[in-house]
């Protein structure tokens, strides 16, 4: 039987609404659309490259506990209200994937607080080391 493992990061959103920051299932890592939330102090930046490298260090940490990095994911997206706000979080992104060149997609669409200006969600295959 595959193995299914959820992983949580602490954030009460995962509590009040009920999902895990990702699930590891067998070799594939799911990490749930991860806003710029530091989920320790629950703040957030109002500036949006501030709030990206936040849900980089995030989703970092998530593939971390998963036994994966940013060299094993293969798909991102990114989730922001305003597209105008992508281009400028350009290099913050470009230092997590640039080597790795995942399939990506940007979507402009409303978030669940007006507060948070992008969200990141990735999956990743853990290499064989």
């Amino acid at each position: 039987m595959t193995e299914r493992r959820a992983i949580l990061s602490g954030s009460t959103f995962e509590e009040q609404i009920g999902y895990a920051r990702a699930v590891v299932h067998g070799d594939r890592v799911y990490v749930s659309g991860t806003t710029g939330f530091d989920y320790a102090a629950m703040t957030i930046s109002g500036d949006v490259v501030e709030q990206a490298a936040q849900c980089l260090r995030n989703i970092e940490a998530a593939l971390a506990e998963a036994g994966c990095t940013f060299a094993d994911v293969v798909r991102v997206r990114y989730l922001l209200p305003s597209r105008a706000d992508f281009e400028p979080c350009w290099p913050v992104l470009r230092k997590a994937f640039a080597e790795v060149r995942p399939a990506a997609t940007m979507l402009e669409c409303g978030l669940a607080d007006p507060r948070m200006k992008i969200e990141i969600e990735v999956d990743a295959v853990k290499a064989v080391r």
